[in-house]
C-alpha cells in the first residue's frame, strides 16, 4: 500500500516551544499557544482559542536558552492559517510563515 506523497518543501522539527498569538493587526488579542513542530516555512501549534482558515496571524516564538546555548531568542512572525483541527478541547493549527524577524534582546 502506498503512502501519501510528502508535500512539505522543508524539514519540520518536533519542538514544543512557547509562543504568543494574535490576529494580524490586533493589539489586545494576545493569547498563549505552543508549537508541536516547526520549519522555516511553517509550523503546527496548539491553542485554546480557535482561529479560522485563511486568517492572517502574528506570533512570537521563543527559542529557549537550552536550544540557543546562550539566552532566550524571540522571533516575531506573520503567517497565514492553512488548516485548523479540533484536538481534545483545543485547536491544532497549521500556518505558513510569510515573514519573520529576530527581536532585539531586552
Amino acid at each position: 500500500m502506498e503512502t501519501a506523497a510528502e508535500r512539505r518543501g522543508s524539514r519540520r522539527f518536533t519542538m514544543a516551544l512557547p509562543m504568543t498569538l494574535r490576529k494580524a493587526g490586533s493589539k489586545n488579542d494576545e493569547r498563549p499557544a505552543e508549537t508541536r513542530d516547526v520549519s522555516f516555512r511553517g509550523l503546527y501549534f496548539m491553542t485554546e482559542d480557535g482561529v479560522e482558515v485563511g486568517s492572517q496571524i502574528e506570533f512570537v516564538l521563543t527559542l529557549p536558552k537550552q536550544i540557543t546555548l546562550a539566552t532566550d531568542v524571540h522571533i516575531r512572525c506573520t503567517g497565514l492559517v492553512v488548516r485548523v483541527e479540533p484536538l481534545e478541547g483545543r485547536s491544532g493549527v497549521a500556518a505558513q510563515i510569510e515573514r519573520y524577524e529576530f527581536l532585539p534582546q531586552s
